[in-house]
């Protein structure tokens, strides 16, 4: 059996108190990057590549605000758990 790809999407509300934005959008960059997967974010009809801060900047998500985190590839699971921490202010 050969390796097959994952793909998992989240809809997850920003508690991070400052929103994705200078710090938390660099972290966020940073460890999607760490990863094989192709991960997007998308806040209304907006979608960006997750692995470019100017993507990540360019949607201004704010606290309590959705997103729709995708990541497809070998790695989407363990990349959903760390992206997820710095979405939800765990990290």
């Amino acid at each position: 059996m050969g390796d097959f790809i994952k793909k998992i999407t989240r809809s997850i509300i920003i508690k991070n108190k400052t929103g994705l934005h200078a710090r938390p959008a660099a972290l966020f960059v940073q460890i999607a990057n760490k990863f094989d997967s192709e991960v997007s974010v998308q806040k209304g009809k907006q979608k960006v590549n997750g692995k470019s801060i100017m993507g990540i900047l360019m949607l201004a998500a704010g606290q309590g605000q959705e997103i729709i985190l995708e990541v497809e590839g070998p790695d989407a699971e363990n990349a959903v758990v760390e992206l997820e921490k710095v979405l939800l202010g765990n990290e």
